[in-house]
Parts: C-alpha cells; structure tokens; sequence
C-alpha cells in the first residue's frame, strides 16, 4: 500500500506512535503511526486487536439457535444479525418467500434498526467532533458537551434512537436481542397499543429527521475545503439495490460501481456473492480484507454504507429522502462524493428514509394479523444479505441433516470498509500530521476519519489467517493432563 514500509528493519529508526484505543467506536481497535526523524509518517495502520471467533462457535449448533446466538456478536447493531442470520436460514427451511406478515414485521424491525443506530453514531459519537472541532478541548467532545452547547440537537438525538429502540422492542420483543425473527417468518404480531404508541410519535421523528439532515448539510456548505478533503480517497462503490435499482436496505441484489461512478457489476443474488468477493488476510490485524475478485486485492476494494448506498441507488423510494438525495448528488456536481466526513451527511439522509418508512408501514394491517411462518423443501446451505446501518453483511451457513451447522462465514460491514479505512487513515497522517508536533488534537483526526465509517470493531474481528487452537487440561496442582492442537 502507499507509504508502507515493506522490511522489519526500514523500521528501527522509526519512532512509534500509537492510538489506542481508538475512542468512541463500538469495539477496540488501535492505529500505530510510524515516523521518520524529520516526522513524516512512513507507515500508518488500523490494527483490530480484539479476536471473537463467532464462526467456530456457531458450529455444531441447532441451526434454529443461531439468528438468536449472533447477536451476541454486538450490542449496537444485533438486529441486524439478527434478521440476516434468519433469512439465511429460511433459506434451509424452504420458506423462500417468508410470508407478508412476516416479512412486513422484519423490515420494520430493520428500519427500527437504522434509524437507532443512524441517531446513536451521529449524535452521540460523531457530533462532539463536527460542532466543536477536532482539536476543541478533550473533556468536551461528548454528548454532555453537546447537551451543554445546544441542547435541542441532543435532545433530538437522544430522543429518536429512543423511538428506534421502541420500534426494535414492539417487533422483536426487547430492545436488545430480541427472539422475533426465526428461520420460515417471524414469531409475533405487532400489538395494536405499540402500533398506536409509535403512529403517534412517528410524524415528529420524521421532522427531526429532516432536521438533522440539514444540520449535516450545512457542515459541509459551511466549511467545504475540511469536508470535501478531510481523508479523501477514491474507491469503488458496493451495496444491495432493489430490482428496479431503489435503494434497499433490507432484500435485493448486489451492485458495484467504480470509483467514477459507472455500474460495474450488477444483479448479483445475494445466493451467488462468494463468486464476487474473495477474504483477504493480513498478519497484522484480527480483521479481514474483502475484494471483488476478479479485480484482484490491489484494485478491487471498495466502500459499503451509506455513503456507498446513496450514490449506488437509482432513487430513495420516500420523496423526502429522495430530495434530500438529489441535494446531496447536486453539491458535488453529481461526481462521485468520496471524502469520509460525506458520510455523516448521507447516513442522516438514510435515517430521514428509515423514518419514512416506519411511518408508511405503521397502519398495514399485515403487522396485526396474517400467517406468520412459511416453508417448503429442505436445503442444507443458505445464504443471507442485508444492508446493516454500517454496510452490506452477509451470512452464509451450512446445516447437516441433524440440523446442526456444519460451517459459517460471515461478512460483516466493518470488514468490507476495512482497507477504506486504512485508507482514510493513511490519507489523514500525511495530511495533517506530516511533520508537526504531535498533539491530542492532531491524532484525534485520525480518530475522526475512523469514525466516519461508523466502524462496528466486535462485529468485524474473527479470523487470524491460519490461526491455531491450543486447549490445555490441568489438573488443581496445575500439572498439564491432557492437550490438543487444532492447525489452521
């Protein structure tokens, strides 16, 4: 990659500095930064430090366990894993489709989902930064800082992830690992006293919605040299797109754009995404490298999230959303936008579309009554895609015929934005940190442009290349009874 170094002994007259952790993200992680005599950075990296091993645990599990299981791989975003994790598995159950009802339920579980998280990472992790500055006084950059500093924008913060949650907890039946969604459908109605608790605060959501939305916007009109250059970088564009090339966050196919902007690959099933991406593995982080394969590890990277969603749709199917979208599209020219801090921008315009959504599917009467499972032929292998607040995820399981899993892999959106976020960082040192005395506030940039992408570090963490396991029994004198290896 650029500026890296290539040898162990490039780097014996470097001086090392490092961030760790890295602060206000879901997870830990950390960026080592190394530097020359002179203090130009010759080498800076993401590292994910934590190891989870969600894909040996799930095996030899019931497979009707596992859309519960997963979601112990986060607390932020467990709804998604969630509902992937089913809709990999109705696939092995032959519920192919799932019913109206249930289907219904699921997507306004998942808008419950975006909107909470949407409201959550800008808020209450990113907002302290882009009110304040990036090198505003420490003890500030919070949430108490923001609810100091403008009270009814934390207000509105706090305020709609707390709808989110209750729109998560009248779906799924708890606000944190719910049980909702099973392989073949869903197990419960929307109760008539939620339906009605949430039409009456709907409206108003939408409004902050689009309030934050112009809040976003106005950053960038305000200060665009910072915004349209912080971390910039070029790369390719990747999400789920409905049929008619709509965005869709919850069901549909894969599409790709380069980094201008042209339609690369498109209408990949979600079945079908082993054929496109391929897993990298670098010795240095708990944490892979996907890419499309046939443009190879050095071209084929790419973005997912929002950023990537609303520049990959076609249209938003809510008119304010979509209008917002336009505006979006007409700041930049209709160009491709590709500096991280857009992110911001484009993930309130995702949550304004979640609010939307949830409004519009509210008075289906499907969500009270209906058939709630489906089936059909067994199968021993199903794949599931959803675009999670933070990007494309993907489960794929295999299930014996006891009904145990016999293998997983998940994809989840952090790995996807991986190299993008090395990127970001490496952008961000040689600009900002290129031979200045190092700060707080000039390595809280790179924290910055981490936080950008909104990175979910737990979910992301599971494989070490060919890591191997060493169980060790001892006895209570501590003398080793038994051991054995299993090779990568």
């Amino acid at each position: 990659m650029p500026f890296e170094l290539e040898t162990a002994a490039n780097r014996e007259n470097l001086r090392r500095v490092a961030i760790d952790p890295v602060s206000r993200v879901e997870g830990h992680g950390k960026v080592t930064l190394l530097l020359d005599e002179a203090g130009i950075v010759q080498e800076a990296r993401l590292h994910i430090v934590e190891f989870r091993g969600f894909e040996a645990f799930i095996q030899g599990r019931p497979y009707w366990e596992v859309p519960v299981m997963v979601q112990r791989l986060c607390g932020i975003c467990p709804v998604s894993h969630h509902l992937v994790a089913a809709k990999a598995l109705d696939r092995v159950v032959g519920a192919v489709p799932v019913t109206p009802t249930a289907e219904k339920m699921r997507r306004l579980m998942h808008y419950g989902q975006i909107l909470q998280s949407h409201a959550l990472h800008f808020f209450h992790l990113a907002s302290p930064d882009l009110l304040f500055g990036f090198d505003s006084e420490v003890g500030r950059r919070n949430i108490v800082g923001v609810a100091q500093a403008h009270p009814d924008i934390a207000r509105q913060g706090v305020l709609l992830r707390k709808f989110g949650q209750e729109v998560i907890r009248a779906t799924a039946g708890k606000r944190i690992h719910g049980t909702a969604a099973v392989p073949g459908g869903i197990n419960r109605h929307l109760a008539p006293e939620d339906r009605e608790l949430l039409q009456g605060q709907a409206d108003q959501m939408v409004a902050w919605s689009r309030a934050a939305v112009d809040l976003a916007r106005r950053l960038h009109e305000t200060d665009p040299a910072l915004y349209d250059r912080f971390g910039r970088f070029d790369s390719g564009l990747m999400s789920l797109v409905r049929a008619d090339g709509a965005l869709e966050l919850y069901d549909g196919h894969l599409r790709l754009r380069d980094a201008a902007g042209t339609v690369v690959v498109d209408g990949v099933a979600d079945q079908d995404y082993a054929r496109l991406i391929t897993e990298e593995v670098k010795p240095w982080s708990y944490m892979k490298f996907p890419y499309v394969t046939a443009l190879g590890p050095e071209a084929g990277w790419y973005k997912v999230g929002p950023l990537a969603r609303v520049q990959n749709c076609d249209f938003i199917p809510t008119p304010l959303a979509e209008a917002e979208r336009q505006s979006f599209l007409a700041y930049s020219g209709r160009a491709v936008q590709h500096a991280p801090l857009a992110y911001h921008w484009a993930r309130m315009i995702e949550m304004l579309h979640a609010a939307e959504v949830i409004r519009d599917l509210l008075p289906d009467p499907d969500l009270l009554a209906g058939e709630t499972m489906a089936g059909g032929p067994r199968r021993q292998e199903g794949v599931g895609i959803i675009e999670a607040p933070r990007g494309t995820l993907i489960h794929h399981y295999q299930v014996g015929d006891d009904d145990l899993v016999t293998w997983c892999n998940l994809i989840v959106s952090t790995t996807h934005n991986n190299q993008a976020m090395n990127e970001a960082v490496r952008r961000v040192a040689r600009q900002y940190l290129d031979g200045k005395t190092l700060t707080e506030g000039l390595l809280n940039h790179i924290e910055v442009a981490i936080r950008a992408f909104d990175p979910c570090l737990s979910c992301a963490t599971h494989a070490l290349g060919d890591m191997p396991l060493a169980v060790e029994l001892r006895d209570a004198a501590g003398d080793l009874v038994d051991r054995r290896v299993r090779d990568g």
